[in-house]
């Protein structure tokens, strides 16, 4: 049996990391194709990509039950599998009933995946005398990076979209099995109870999860609107702000085991939640636009390494098994990125969007001031 601190165990966890993020990315370049086949409006669209986030979130809960009985290596290996195995699909679902089956399957896929390879993470980091956590999670978004690229260049070298998405789904096949035989054995697996209803520090956590989460997917989803209603840049330009917030958060968690390793969890939690808050400072009140660009970075930045802080918290806790608290965490932020835009409209609605963007920094506040009590010891 491997040992869980081990070159080889950790790079099995980076590698389901990578094909996490690969294969969610590779889906966005495939939107308007699938768009176009089905002849759907934005309406019926918004319903099927809706598909996605139920199947993530169901199969979340599901993961947590499984992965703290079974282990995670099996549910890795099976989510990341599937995940390359639904992709093509998605490009030839030829009705719009089909296509959110196809969704619900690809997000089950990725939400199976998300959720093992962040409890297999906790364990490989538990064994190691250093963080890793954030260069875990800097691996997903590298997949994300790669992948979308990846698709990307493929259609545009005329590779009609099932041919695109085979080669992707073969490299995360090839990805799958290098890792398949270096992951842990039974990593968290146990005989305890199979549903423990969250409580304690796991709501805590999962609650600043999904504040973190919420950001992110408020960024993506009202950020080029903030700057571009503000005059500040183009319609063209309005996607820079996302951009340079993902790569800053990317560069933030690359570099962010070692800074956690120097500081500690609860100086990191203080510093990145007040970072971030300094960016939503400069982006509301920039006067031009490399000040909101500032301020997307600094976001990024300070964002980049709270939740693999709090994962990492869900696993030295004790009040609940660690495979259902990380499931509980998972989820909760997958919660943020689907509702959370949503409920940024409404207070845009009635009280502008940047008062919104204000919400969203004085949400963040919530994460300084939880430092201390997420980081004592048991």
């Amino acid at each position: 049996m491997l040992s869980a601190d081990r070159p080889a165990t950790r790079l099995a966890t980076r590698l389901s990391f990578l094909v996490a993020g690969f294969g969610m990315a590779c889906w966005a370049p495939l939107v308007p194709f699938a768009k176009e086949r089905l002849a759907v409006d934005d309406g019926v669209l918004g319903l099927l990509l809706l598909c996605l986030g139920i199947g993530s979130v169901a199969a979340m809960l599901l993961t947590g039950v499984l992965s703290a009985r079974y282990g995670s290596k099996p549910i890795i290996i099976a989510g990341g599998l599937a995940l390359a195995v639904m992709l093509p699909f998605l490009t030839i679902a030829s009705t719009p009933v089909t296509l959110g089956v196809t969704l619900l399957a690809f997000g089950a896929a990725l939400g199976t995946i998300d959720v093992a390879m962040n409890i297999h993470a906790v364990e490989v980091e538990r064994a190691a005398p250093r963080p890793l956590m954030s260069g875990f999670h800097a691996h997903f978004s590298i997949g994300g990076f790669i992948g979308s690229a990846a698709m990307t260049a493929l259609l545009s070298l005329h590779l009609d979209a099932l041919a695109s998405s085979l080669i992707c789904a073969a490299l995360m096949v090839i990805a799958m099995v290098i890792a398949w035989p270096r992951l842990l054995r039974a990593a968290q697996a146990h005989e305890g109870p199979l549903f423990v209803l969250p409580h304690g520090i796991v709501l805590l956590l999962a609650a600043l999860a999904a504040i973190t989460f919420l950001v992110e997917g408020a960024l993506l989803d009202w950020g080029a609107l903030l700057i571009v209603g503000a005059g500040l840049v183009k319609d063209a330009q309005g996607g820079i702000g996302y951009m340079l917030f993902s790569i800053a958060m990317t560069v933030g968690r690359l570099g962010g085991d070692a800074f956690t390793a120097r500081v500690g969890d609860r100086a990191t939690l203080v510093s990145g939640s007040l970072l971030a808050i300094a960016g939503f400072v400069m982006l509301l009140l920039a006067p031009v636009a490399a000040f909101a660009m500032a301020g997307f970075v600094l976001i990024g930045l300070g964002a980049s390494n709270l939740v693999p802080v709090l994962f990492r918290r869900a696993g030295t806790q004790t009040v609940m098994p660690t495979g259902l608290a990380v499931a509980s965490i998972t989820t909760a932020g997958y919660a943020g990125v689907l509702l959370g835009p949503a409920g940024i409209g409404f207070v845009a609605k009635i009280a502008g969007l940047a008062s919104a963007f204000a919400m969203l920094a004085a949400l963040m506040a919530a994460v300084t001031l939880s430092a201390h009590v997420v980081t004592r010891k048991a």
